[in-house]
């Protein structure tokens, strides 16, 4: 078995494993929150639970990011790896709850997906299809590597990746802060800081549409970055 194949065996088995260790956090988390089911509106969770939930997410993404550096041998593998283990992560995290908690119900269920530095919201389907875009990247450079290419992000691939990855996320968000907008009390949002519950401001909050066209802009041009590199390796 090559070196390279045998690392990403390992990144699999490991990012699946911290997938499960993720939802059975979750699992618990919703049989004290949301004991017939999680939906919307979200139920305020405790200072010290939220405090809690914020470092657990802080920590999981060191430990996806230790486990891409400790596996590549140059930068490019480094950040590959770190993106291809969040992606293997997340979707067997999405797996797993499905078979404990028959949840979600469909692709196009509502989920809250991250805290930092806002509460981020949206269809399970969408952080899936970014997820299979960073598997597809992964794949795409290292297997040019393997062929003895020179590998890199250019300036202009990179800004189309930072660009398209910042649009996803606002199209997380944008629902959010529309509510907060219209509806937040003077209270704010709940940080490390403060004395409230988490998700105090938002406990009559539900969803009401995601944008996709938003979204769909952020990963086109994600995909069209992929395209670039792919495009440029296969020439040389």
């Amino acid at each position: 078995m090559k070196p390279i194949i045998k690392t990403i065996l390992w990144l699999t088995v490991f990012s699946i494993a911290m997938g499960f260790l993720e939802n059975s956090v979750v699992v618990y988390l919703r049989k004290i929150y949301y004991p017939d089911g999680f939906k919307f509106p979200l139920i305020p969770v405790s200072r010290d639970i939220a405090t809690t939930e914020f470092f657990r997410e802080v920590a999981t993404i060191i430990m996806l990011i230790g486990a891409g550096v400790l596996a590549g041998n140059n930068k490019i593998q480094r950040l590959v790896f770190f993106l291809y283990s969040f992606a293997i992560w997340d979707l067997f995290y999405y797996a797993f709850l499905k078979v404990l908690l028959n949840w979600p119900e469909s692709l196009f269920t509502w989920d809250i997906l991250f805290l930092i530095p806002v509460p981020w919201v949206g269809p399970v389907i969408a952080p899936c299809i970014i997820s299979l875009s960073m598997t597809l990247l992964t794949y795409i450079l290292i297997y040019f590597q393997e062929k003895g290419r020179y590998v890199h992000i250019t300036f202009f691939e990179g800004f189309l990746f930072i660009f398209g990855s910042i649009t996803c996320i606002v199209s997380f968000i944008w629902d959010y802060i529309i509510y907060i907008s219209k509806y937040g009390n003077d209270k704010g949002v709940w940080t490390l800081s403060s004395n409230k519950n988490m998700f105090d401001e938002v406990k009559n909050y539900v969803p009401q549409s995601f944008n996709w066209s938003l979204f769909g802009i952020g990963e086109g041009i994600i995909l069209l970055a992929i395209v670039f590199i792919y495009l440029r390796l296969k020439k040389q």
